[in-house]
């Protein structure tokens, strides 16, 4: 596998990244994953939020409450 250069952008975020994000704990943040809010990986148990997917769905409830 190939290293990720430090300056690199995360691309991925965990499920405790997304709670700490939106200080929210994390079985709130789990229960976004199971009704498919934004898009997921998962590698084996482990579940990954694609950035662009969740910084979209965030944006769009940004757009939501300034309408």
């Amino acid at each position: 596998m190939c290293k990720n250069n430090a300056s690199e952008e995360k691309r991925t975020y965990t499920v405790s990244e997304v709670a700490k994000i939106l200080d929210i704990g994390k079985s709130s943040a789990y229960n976004l994953v199971k009704c498919n809010a934004f898009r997921t990986i998962r590698i084996g148990k482990t579940i990954r939020i694609p950035k662009k997917s969740f910084d979209a769905w965030l944006n769009s409830l940004e757009n939501q409450k300034g309408e």
